[in-house]
């Protein structure tokens, strides 16, 4: 399976954004490459101002990819699937993200990063109603139990997401149990859920507009 391997601190300053790709460290200033360095990456980082329309669009659809750990390949088609749908596009498309076998695990505060979240779905660390699942772009179903393997707890990562996910904003649209081990994906979120507990400002309509050029 294709996925990136680089360094992601420089997806963040590229975006202009912070994308919260590295979980605690995204929150220490001292150590957070974009705080310390807010222009894009590169010999002439500083000296990039002026962007076009066209590179707006181009910027927004990058940082949303790169938010959700998605190849362009892939992003293609949710968009694909997102304008053949019923609905608003944009809407859509990120309820079609956020449903997501990785992101759905990370959204229940299993992982701190949706890169750790993948890797448990790799890993065979998830059931979905019962089921093991190993595709983190596997699609949940409302009404779809998510569980998290018993073997997984003993994981040190897996211990100290669940201790910071008692700070984080939980998701309205996931059940949680009371041991926040397995919760029931109610649906897919709407736009205002979305907004309360996305750290990144997202405009959809930028995204629509660049494929629709």
């Amino acid at each position: 399976m294709a996925r990136m391997i680089g360094p992601v601190c420089r997806l963040c300053r590229r975006e202009g954004a912070k994308l919260y790709l590295k979980g605690d460290r995204c929150f220490a200033s001292e150590k957070c490459a974009f705080d310390r360095r807010p222009y894009p990456p590169g010999q002439h980082g500083k000296g990039r101002v002026k962007v076009s329309e066209y590179g707006k669009r181009l910027r927004e659809k990058q940082k949303v990819r790169r938010v959700y750990g998605i190849l362009e390949r892939q992003f293609r088609r949710y968009f694909a699937r997102a304008s053949r749908s019923r609905g608003v596009t944009g809407e859509v498309l990120l309820q079609l993200l956020e449903s997501r076998a990785d992101n759905v695990i990370f959204r229940m505060g299993l992982a701190i990063t949706r890169a750790d979240a993948r890797q448990l779905v790799r890993h065979n660390h998830i059931t979905i109603n019962g089921r093991r699942v190993n595709i983190p772009s596997y699609i949940v179903r409302p009404g779809s139990t998510v569980k998290l393997a018993p073997k997984a707890l003993e994981l040190e990562r897996v211990k100290k997401a669940l201790e910071a996910a008692k700070s984080r904003d939980r998701a309205p649209w996931i059940e949680l149990a009371p041991d926040g081990t397995s919760g029931v994906f109610k649906a897919p979120p709407a736009r205002a859920e979305l907004e309360a507990v996305q750290p990144v400002e997202i405009d959809e309509q930028l995204i629509v507009e660049f494929y629709s050029r």
